[in-house]
């Protein structure tokens, strides 16, 4: 095979931070090659030196890309030699249609007028390339996160795409999304179109990848040949950690007490839709030291229902009773939860969990900022202790406590979400997706940190989409359809199996509701 991007001697400094340590990497045309690593390993990084988003001359080593030495001073630079990256957060403009987005900067114009004739042509050519059948003319605000990514690789089409860069392309992806997105792939493998996939879904990768190259610390730990012998994730795993996992799941012993908190005949509107139930009759309850898993399908309600109960952040004509210890609780204002003891940890963490612009000092206090004041003014000495504690106790990788959060590792932006409300020393912590998007290692630190939680008398709710999760780690299972509870699991009657059977005997799936802007956000994984 003919390589047609290699990297050699990659080094990225930051300050106080070695990104990059001698990284080398070769891809094949027409090659699928998986990039895998922890969060903080170095992927994105090496990723934004090949694209242009670190100029030439920020870093050292070298870029050959079809057959020439490249210097990429900007992402136009890489683009126009066939480099196109699709970032996991997706760069397109809801507003506009999905001809407007493709072609946004490289217009079809004749003498600066715009043909839209041509625009909507060449349009529907790239969205057949993509088995994408919607009319050109479609906003882009109404197609599901699925669609969204297929609009993203027909715009990388448009621009003759060499070689495609896939940053965590499934990960806000349902089941059948992501499998339509991993065909496409292949296709376009058939078609001499190399990719690069960067993901922590390891079954994905061991199903489509040519190869797998595996980055810890910054440096090339390994390139793994998936056709000259049997890959498998435990082999992936060990050379991502440097070591060998040997379970999932941290060990548990569970010690369950009293009833900390319960939620009675709660219910909930949606804050546009008048008349449309999001949360219906929901009442549940969780003991101190348990940990309470919540299943459903894409857009079965869990996080309204805990954004809902979490200081009526969510909603409209929110109606129940919270008890918190055997007492009626007001939990009707985000104060007023954190000062009963309740947290509620966002599965959006880079737009509701964290201010991405300040640094760590300043996020960890957010949720208990009388903790660090003198009356109203903010204590600089004791800002930097609790900060201090808390990077050293979750273990916290950065260069200090002043560097940004918006330069953290996702799994380093949870660990300093979880520090912010561990601060405010809650009773009840309500975890919606609490490991989405990091990788194993970060993974087992975070599920033990769940365990010492529960260990401490805390009761803990984990909303995931992850089916392995929530088997691996819940006590009791509540299974919610349509915005209503129809089952309830111990852990050691739960399976896969019996959850999607409880939704099913339910009622309607939630592929029969309309699509929503709340529904596209949420995603589940439960095949695979």
């Amino acid at each position: 095979m003919t390589v047609i991007l290699e990297m050699k001697g990659i080094t990225k400094t930051f300050p106080g931070v070695n990104a990059l340590d001698n990284v080398n990497m070769t891809v094949e045309q027409g090659e699928i090659h998986a990039l895998v690593g922890e969060n903080g390993a170095g992927k994105s990084t090496l990723m934004k030196v090949l694209s242009g988003v670190y100029p030439h001359g920020d870093y050292d080593g070298q870029i050959f890309f079809d057959g020439e030495e490249r210097r990429f001073y900007s992402i136009a630079d890489s683009e126009r030699c066939g480099i196109v990256i699709i970032h996991q957060e997706l760069a397109l403009i809801p507003l506009l249609s999905i001809a407007e987005n493709i072609f946004l900067g490289n217009e079809c114009a004749r003498g600066g007028i715009m043909d839209w004739n041509e625009t909507y042509r060449r349009t529907q050519h790239l969205l057949d390339r993509v088995s994408l059948n919607e009319n050109p003319r479609t906003k882009v605000t109404h197609l599901g996160l699925g669609k969204q990514q297929l609009v993203e690789i027909a715009k990388a089409l448009s621009k003759e795409v060499k070689l495609l860069i896939l940053d965590e392309p499934t990960s806000s992806l349902n089941e059948k999304d992501s499998e339509s997105l991993l065909e496409l792939l292949m296709e376009l493998k058939r078609k001499g179109i190399a990719s690069i996939l960067i993901s922590h879904k390891l079954n994905e990768i061991t199903k489509v990848a040519d190869r797998i190259t595996v980055l810890r610390d910054g440096a090339t730990v390994s390139t793994l040949d998936c056709h000259s012998q049997e890959i498998s994730e435990s082999d992936i795993v060990r050379d991502m950690v440097g070591r060998a996992l040997k379970d999932q799941f941290p060990p548990r012993k569970p010690v369950i007490g009293e009833t900390i908190f319960e939620v009675r005949n709660w219910t909930a509107y949606h804050p546009i839709h008048d008349g449309r139930k999001v949360v219906d009759d929901v009442s549940l309850h969780v003991k101190a030291g348990e940990i309470v898993g919540i299943a459903g399908l894409m857009g079965a309600g869990r996080t309204e229902l805990a954004m809902s109960v979490f200081g009526r952040s969510y909603g409209s004509n929110i109606g129940g009773e919270v008890l918190i210890h055997g007492r009626p609780t007001d939990v009707s204002t985000v104060p007023k939860a954190i000062k009963a003891g309740l947290c509620y940890a966002t599965e959006d963490r880079k737009t509701y969990g964290l201010v991405l612009i300040n640094d760590i000092r300043q996020n960890i206090p957010l949720a208990n900022l009388k903790g660090i004041a003198n009356g109203i003014v903010v204590d600089n000495r004791r800002e930097r202790e609790v900060a201090q504690t808390y990077r050293a106790r979750m273990s916290i990788k950065s260069s200090g406590i002043d560097q940004k959060t918006v330069n953290l590792s996702g799994g380093n932006q949870q660990k300093v979400v979880l520090s912010k409300w561990l601060y405010a020393e809650p009773d009840i912590l309500i975890l919606d997706e609490p490991t989405r998007g990091i990788d194993v290692g970060a993974k087992y630190e975070i599920y033990t940190i769940i365990n010492d939680l529960a260990a401490a008398g805390k009761a803990v709710i984990i909303i995931s989409s992850e089916m392995p999760e929530l088997l691996g780690m819940s006590d009791r299972i509540y299974v919610m359809n349509e915005g209503r509870f129809v089952g309830e699991l111990a852990s050691g009657e739960a399976s896969q199996e019996r959850i999607m059977g409880m939704i099913l005997r339910s009622g309607r799936s939630v592929t029969d509701h309309p699509p929503t802007e709340k529904t596209t956000e949420l995603d589940l994984q439960y095949h695979g």
